[in-house]
C-alpha cells in the first residue's frame, strides 16, 4: 500500500551521523524568542525566564506503535511530533522546542528519512515549535523515533492530573473514538492487500477516521481559549490511551470518583458508522480506543456558564466524593470504568 516515491536512494552511511543531521535539519527555521541556540552545538540554549518549563517525551517503535505497511513516512514524522506537543497542551502550556532522537536500520535510505523529517518540519511550522536538537544512530530492529518536547506555562496556570475536586464538571474537547476506528480500517485493508496485492483500497468513505489515526492534531487552541474565557482547569490530561484510562488517571491522582454519562460523550457520525461495520460499539471505541489526542479536563461548576456555548467543549459528567469511576448508561445503569485502552507493554 505504501508507494516508494524516491526511485533513487542514497546510502546514509555515506553521509555519516553529522552529515545526516545537517542534511535533515538545514531547512528548519527558529521562530521562538525563547530559543537562543538550536541545532549545531553540544546542547540547545533556551531562556524561559519567569515561566515554568515543561518537558515530555514519547517513544515510537516500529511494529509496536506503527506499521509502515500502511503508515506513510511523512505522516509518521508529523504524528511523532504532534503527539508530543499534545502532552504540553495537556498541562495548559505552550509547546516551544522539539528534540528528535532517531534509530534506523540500513534498509532506510536518506530519502526515506527525509520524508519523516518533512512531516516533522510541517508539524513544527504549523504548531510554531523549534527543532533544536536530537540524535541519530543505527538500529537492528527497525525504525525507532524518540521525540522530546519542551514548553512553557505561567506559574499559576499549570494544570496537573491531581487537582480534581468533588462536584467539578468533567469536560472533553472534540470527539472521541475516531482514531481507533480508523486503525481498524487500515488494518483490514492491509490484510486484504497481503492476500491480494492487486487490491487498491478505497478509503474515501473513511476519510475522517483514517486521518484521525494517520495525522492527528493536538489541541493547541485550548490553552489560549481557556485563558480568554478565564477558566482554569482543576485537572487535565490528553486522551492518548482512551477516555476510561485517562479518567482513571485523574480520579486516582486526585483521590476522587467520577460519573460519566454515555449519551454525553461526543462521537462523530462516521465513527459510529465505522464501528457498526466492525460490529463494535462506538462507546467501546470512545472509551478504550485512544489516540484521539483530545483533552480531558475538570472545571469548577462556577465556570460552566463560560463554556456552555462553546462548541470546542462537551460536559460529559461530574466528579464525586466517593471513589470509583463509573459510566452511567442511557438506562441509568452504573458500569465501572476499566483501563482497557492500548498497553504497549502487553503482548
Amino acid at each position: 500500500m505504501l508507494q516508494d516515491k524516491n526511485p533513487s536512494k542514497t546510502d546514509i552511511s555515506k553521509l555519516g551521523e553529522f552529515g545526516l543531521i545537517e542534511t535533515l535539519t538545514k531547512d528548519f527555521k527558529i521562530k521562538n524568542p525563547r530559543t537562543v541556540k538550536g541545532v549545531g552545538d553540544d546542547a540547545a540554549v533556551l531562556n524561559f525566564k519567569d515561566k515554568e518549563t515543561l518537558a515530555s517525551t514519547d517513544l515510537l517503535v516500529e511494529g509496536v506503535h506503527f506499521d509502515l505497511a500502511y503508515f506513510p513516512l511523512k505522516h509518521l514524522g508529523y504524528k511523532a511530533a504532534v503527539v508530543n506537543f499534545s502532552d504540553i497542551y495537556a498541562m495548559n502550556g505552550t509547546a516551544t522546542q522539539l528534540l528528535v532522537a532517531l534509530a534506523l536500520s540500513n534498509r532506510f535510505p536518506l530519502e526515506a528519512v527525509e520524508e519523516i523529517y518533512e512531516g516533522i518540519k510541517l508539524a513544527c511550522r504549523l504548531y510554531e515549535v523549534d527543532l533544536v536538537g536530537g540524535d541519530t544512530t543505527s538500529s537492528r530492529s527497525g525504525l525507532i523515533l524518540s521525540p522530546t518536547v519542551l514548553g512553557e506555562v505561567d506559574k499559576n496556570k499549570v494544570a496537573y492530573r491531581s487537582g480534581a475536586k468533588p462536584n467539578d464538571l468533567i469536560v472533553v474537547t472534540g470527539d472521541l473514538g475516531a482514531a481507533y476506528t480508523g486503525l481498524l480500517v487500515l488494518q483490514r485493508e492491509n490484510e486484504t492487500f497481503k492476500a491480494n496485492p492487486q487490491h487498491q483500497p478505497d478509503l474515501s468513505p473513511y476519510a475522517y477516521v483514517v486521518e484521525r489515526q494517520l495525522k492527528p492534531e493536538a489541541r493547541k487552541d485550548i490553552p489560549p481559549l481557556l485563558k480568554e474565557l478565564d477558566v482554569q482547569p482543576t485537572a487535565m490530561i490528553d486522551i492518548s490511551d482512551g477516555l476510561s484510562s485517562e479518567m482513571l488517571h485523574i480520579t486516582k491522582q486526585s483521590g476522587v470518583g467520577a460519573h460519566i454519562y454515555a449519551e454525553k460523550i461526543p462521537i462523530d457520525p462516521q465513527t459510529i458508522l465505522t464501528a457498526d461495520e466492525f460490529h463494535i460499539s462506538e462507546l467501546t471505541a470512545a472509551l478504550n480506543g485512544g489516540e484521539d489526542y483530545e483533552l480531558l479536563m475538570t472545571i469548577s461548576q462556577k465556570d460552566y456558564e463560560k463554556i456552555k456555548h462553546r462548541r470546542e467543549f462537551a460536559v460529559i459528567g461530574h466528579i464525586t466524593e466517593d471513589k470509583g469511576a463509573y459510566l452511567i448508561t442511557q438506562d441509568n445503569q452504573k458500569v465501572k470504568l476499566k483501563a482497557q485502552g492500548w498497553n504497549a507493554l502487553k503482548s
